[in-house]
């Protein structure tokens, strides 16, 4: 179990790093759609993106908890840590799966920061969610593999050096169980832009620099196989419960945020003579929503503990990134009505955030996935699809 007091001390150098990244610099990011660079460089230099690569590494080998604790913080503060998180979660999958001279030739530059492993290649635009569909192939030739296909919602494709990429290596027909014939790929990306890989950018609502990726006839050695062929799915499958936590306490972040800023709001702003607080009209959604949003948080925070233990969270991680995702949106959808108008101008910052939160409704995983998560593995209700 985490010592409050450590949780608290990276609370407050977290906090102290976020205020150098005031609403105003966010605004500017979103306005012009730009990777916050500085951002994501004082992150890294302080250490906190190599929360959970263990210490033999050059990480910090801290536990999930700790990683929840940064990414809630770096939200509470009114920062999006969507431009970095995958930093910390997806090297996973090379920490659990990976060979030693994998680990060892890219765990330490992960975890300085002189590699950034933020790209993860899986949804494509004709299979969506139904990942064991993807049409993308990678065929063994040789010592090297062919790659055809192409993916779409790879966010920060262009600013990460490395990317894992889920590919079909066995054709759908040709395997005993669904879930077998799908392999993982970990990617240097600079060698092979304008090789066979063409990287997109795609203009969202939001300031999340997100691509489509496309592969055509790209050649790749086959040491860049994580594991065993054909089994990556369970790999991919490992590391979307740590993200999903991760993820969840983002969402804790940006709920403590809206509340905040709504609680001011409405104690300042006064009409008819009186703060507009006074009026249970006001009162009652926020009260509401910090309500559902302590119920969410005490969730996140058995998924967390859960999965620092070593057991299944699955369960844990699905209902809290859901609980978490609902109660960020309840929370800014108060504090957008407290402000009205004004909850429209770029100037407080409120239109930001509930752009940016949200995405947690639909991604990573839908919230009808994870209800259908929930009849089928825990109520062991049919399969509804």
């Amino acid at each position: 179990m985490d010592d409050p007091r450590v949780l608290e001390e990276i609370r407050d150098g977290v906090a102290a790093i976020c205020r150098d990244f005031p609403g105003r610099y966010w605004q500017e990011r979103d306005a012009a759609r730009e990777y916050p660079e500085d951002f994501v460089n004082a992150l890294t230099a302080s250490g906190y993106l190599a929360a959970l690569v263990p210490e033999e590494y050059g990480g910090s080998g801290l536990s999930l908890t700790a990683a929840a604790v940064i990414l809630e913080e770096i939200h509470r503060n009114g920062c999006n840590a969507a431009a970095c998180h995958a930093q910390m979660y997806t090297m996973g999958t090379v920490l659990r799966h990976g060979s030693d001279g994998q680990k060892q030739a890219y765990l330490p530059g992960i975890a300085d920061g002189s590699l950034r492993l933020q790209a993860f290649g899986v949804t494509e635009p004709t299979s969506g969610t139904d990942t064991l569909s993807l049409r993308t192939t990678a065929r063994r030739d040789g010592e090297d593999y062919i790659v055809n296909g192409q993916k779409i919602w790879t966010s920060r494709a262009e600013y990460s050096d490395l990317m894992l990429l889920l590919a079909r290596t066995t054709p759908r027909d040709q395997v005993e169980m669904r879930t077998d014939g799908l392999s993982v790929f970990l990617l240097n990306m600079k060698d092979f832009i304008g090789k066979g890989m063409t990287i997109r950018p795609i203009r969202t609502m939001i300031n999340h620099s997100t691509t489509e990726v496309f592969f055509d006839e790209l050649r790749i050695p086959a040491s860049s196989l994580i594991g065993v062929e054909g089994k990556g799915f369970r790999y991919i499958l490992s590391g979307m419960n740590a993200e999903r936590i991760l993820i969840a306490a983002e969402c804790i972040g940006d709920a403590k945020w809206f509340i905040e800023k709504a609680t001011t709001y409405v104690n300042e702003r006064v009409v008819f003579g009186n703060p507009i607080g006074r009026n249970q009209g006001i009162q009652f959604p926020i009260a509401k929503a910090y309500a559902h949003m302590l119920a969410a948080e005490a969730i996140v925070q058995r998924a967390a503990a859960t999965y620092d233990r070593g057991e299944d969270p699955g369960g844990e991680a699905n209902i809290a990134k859901m609980l978490a995702a609902d109660a960020s949106w309840q929370t800014g959808e108060a504090c957008l009505q407290s402000f009205g108008g004004f909850g429209f101008a770029e100037e407080y910052d409120v239109e930001r955030k509930w752009r940016e939160t949200r995405l947690y409704q639909v991604a990573p995983i839908s919230t009808n996935l994870i209800l259908s998560y929930i009849a089928e593995h825990i109520l062991k209700m049919p399969k509804s699809y």
